[in-house]
């Protein structure tokens, strides 16, 4: 493949982004597992262009590297749950829906990210690429290399699980206290004391924001801080997403939810890692972001 269509491609690519992360995010039951799962996948894909001979079909061939990395890593973990294929239900591959499949979507749209773990692995895919991303049947019988007809029955016992997952689930994700170190950092930040922070950073602390380069070393991702240092009204805030203390970054004052969020790994009291998502909002359009409780007044 020469430069410039290989060029176009991985521009082509780069707008299918923000869907294939609502697709693995959901399969992996996790915003930030989704994203490292989209990552994967661009990895995999620069590495294929040099074996192909021709343009492949973009999307279908995208999404199908995404859903085979998830597998490998839902395999990993022990947590695939095996499901016989059925005898197909009757669904509905219409051009305009009718009002039930229309309902079925909306609940699927609005399920919090983490419980579609709750289905077996076909049923939460085929639901996801139906439902969430609303994908023909047919595509989605490509990219999970089944038959239309064993699509629709998974579709059809997923959505029926679906629905009662929803029904028994919290509504409200619960939070937890702020811890001290993450308490200290956001305290640094809002007060723009930059020089505190970078004395937090480990020796070989790493950085990591998606589309840019990693940064290693304190002197390198001391930068971090300088970049945030030109934005004057953002400001941090404490919270909780998935099991993980994590830090909501909101941009202005009159923001009424964060926009993006970063996540910092300690040891003895430095920072090792700061993963931050700033320029792959689209991580937080599905966050379950849950402000800490003694999260202290922003603005």
């Amino acid at each position: 493949m020469d430069h410039d269509s290989r060029a176009r491609l991985l521009a082509m690519a780069g707008e299918l982004r923000p869907e294939l992360h609502r697709y693995c995010a959901r399969l992996m039951g996790s915003v930030i597992d989704g994203e490292d799962v989209v990552q994967d996948t661009f990895t995999k894909a620069i590495l294929a262009l040099d074996d192909l001979e021709e343009i492949p079909l973009l999307r279908p061939w995208l999404f199908r590297i995404a859903h085979n990395r998830a597998l490998d890593l839902l395999r990993s973990r022990a947590i695939r749950a095996a499901e016989p294929i059925e005898a197909a239900d009757e669904v509905a591959d219409q051009t305009t829906p009718d009002p039930v499949e229309m309902l079925m979507r909306q609940e699927a749209v609005k399920t919090a990210v983490s419980r579609f773990t709750e289905l077996p692995i076909l049923q939460r895919s085929v639901v996801i690429l139906k439902d969430v991303l609303d994908e023909p049947l047919a595509e989605i019988a490509a990219v999970l290399d089944l038959s239309v007809d064993a699509v629709k029955g998974h579709l059809a016992r997923g959505r029926a699980r679906l629905r009662e997952i929803n029904a028994r689930a919290h509504l409200v994700p619960l939070a937890q206290p702020v811890s001290a170190a993450v308490a200290h950092y956001v305290q640094l930040f809002n007060q723009r004391d930059w020089d505190g922070l970078r004395a937090l950073l480990a020796d070989d602390v790493r950085l990591h924001q998606s589309l840019h380069p990693p940064r290693m070393g304190a002197a390198d991702v001391g930068m971090f801080f300088t970049i945030y240092a030109r934005s004057k009204g953002v400001q941090l805030a404490p919270a909780w997403l998935e099991g993980r203390e994590v830090i909501a970054v909101f941009e202005h004052p009159d923001d009424p939810k964060p926009g993006h969020f970063m996540w910092l790994e300690w040891r003895d009291d430095r920072i090792i890692f700061i993963h931050d998502y700033r320029y792959v909002r689209y991580v937080t359009a599905d966050a379950e972001l849950a402000l800490a409780p003694d999260a202290p007044e922003l603005f």
